[in-house]
């Protein structure tokens, strides 16, 4: 198994981000992104939500609360979630730092 990082262009809502990525999780991120990009466009048709920002939060409090309720009672299960929700927050961050910085110059 390669774990060689390179970086992987998803798009999200019509945007382009460069993503590092392990070879051989390459798939799992696309798939992820095409999750998390059907969410936001299922937040941003409501028309409810304005805002890239404000789409990308509430898609994340969804997808942590599908990720918490499905984990069931077991204390495993829901630290094991709470480190791959606290990572990927971590990574979306930077993800949003990046666009801003884009947007201003």
């Amino acid at each position: 198994m390669s774990k060689q990082a390179d970086a992987v262009k998803i798009n999200i809502l019509d945007k382009e981000y460069l993503v590092a990525c392990a070879d051989d999780e390459r798939d799992a991120l696309e798939a992820s992104a095409r999750y998390l990009g059907d969410k936001m466009a299922e937040i941003r048709g409501t028309g409810k939500v304005v805002g890239i920002d404000r789409i990308a939060v509430m898609a994340g409090l969804n997808l942590a609360h599908e990720a918490i309720e499905g984990g069931g009672a077991g204390g495993d299960t829901e630290n094991t979630a709470s480190a791959r929700l606290h990572k990927l927050n971590a990574s979306i961050g930077k993800t949003l730092a990046k666009f801003r910085r884009r947007e201003l110059n």
